[in-house]
């Protein structure tokens, strides 16, 4: 068995919103029965992409994460709509029935991402179909993926065989349902450097020198203690500029040490989250 899986790249997403166009330029204005009924103008993101800035100036980073339909492999809403108003293929693709759904505006409720908009012109709930008349007719990925320009939207079918292995050898995670995302099928959603939004950072600058006239240390060793424990190094760059990525978002304390072994090292205590600059550290 094949199954379809969506891969999106936060490393390669540049919040060019062609997706979201993409989306719309399919869905608004255009009913495609019995898949979906035309998206409103206004209003729907049916790929909706989240932003997360972290740091303080001057070492600040911005990544974004396109939010699809997950088409879930237990999906809730299926489990709200009791008369087929909301159903899942046999490809796992989720679809909600634009006859039967028409008046149930509490089924916007049932997904706990938000992914599901009311339409209030036609009285609907809709969402995305992962353009699936276009699989249907022999596309081999929807709109979103095909005009995606950086490829952080890949859309492929893979071997349920070698779906684990997969999975693994690209890092990918999920975010609907964490806990089992090696053992769920169907067309999922899954997401590749998701550290880079979820996590903390930590960044900075060496400088000497008096600090009226900085001069940047290119290539100083920069150390990351946490509990006394040293968990990473780092050499500041051309602009003496160093930043240790990817740390867990949640409270903690970390040690900065910076120096070598003619004198003591210049320390900065740190504490987790939210991202930030330790501003210039001289030395």
């Amino acid at each position: 068995m094949a199954e379809w899986i969506m891969t999106i790249d936060i490393d390669k997403c540049e919040n060019c919103n062609n997706c979201f166009l993409a989306c719309k330029d399919e869905h608004y204005d255009n009913d495609w029965p019995p898949y979906t009924l035309a998206q409103p103008r206004h209003g729907h993101r049916w790929m909706n992409i989240h932003r997360n800035e972290q740091g303080t100036f001057p070492h600040i980073g911005v990544s974004y994460m396109p939010r699809p339909c997950f088409h879930c492999a237990d999906p809730p809403c299926v489990k709200k709509a009791l008369n087929g108003e909301i159903y899942q293929r046999s490809d796992g693709i989720v679809i909600v029935d634009p006859e039967k759904s028409k008046g149930r505006e509490d089924l916007v409720q049932a997904c706990p991402h938000r992914a599901i908009w009311w339409n209030s012109e036609n009285q609907t709930p809709q969402k995305c179909t992962l353009c699936a008349h276009l699989l249907d007719g022999g596309w081999q990925q929807p709109r979103c993926a095909q005009t995606c320009p950086t490829g952080a939207l890949t859309f492929q079918k893979q071997v349920d065989d070698d779906l684990q292995a997969h999975i693994r050898l690209n890092g990918l995670k999920r975010i609907d349902h964490p806990e089992t995302e090696l053992s769920l099928k169907g067309p999922v959603v899954f997401y590749k450097n998701l550290d880079t939004f979820n996590s903390c950072f930590i960044a900075g600058s060496v400088a000497t020198g008096e600090q009226s006239v900085q001069d940047c240390i290119e290539g100083k060793t920069v150390a990351l203690y946490r509990d006394g424990v040293l968990i990473d190094r780092e050499k500041t760059d051309a602009f003496g500029d160093f930043r240790f990525s990817c740390l867990p978002g949640k409270s903690d304390a970390y040690e900065i040490k910076v120096g070598g072994q003619e004198k003591e090292p210049v320390r900065r205590q740190v504490h987790l989250p939210p991202s930030c600059s330790v501003g210039t550290i001289w030395v």
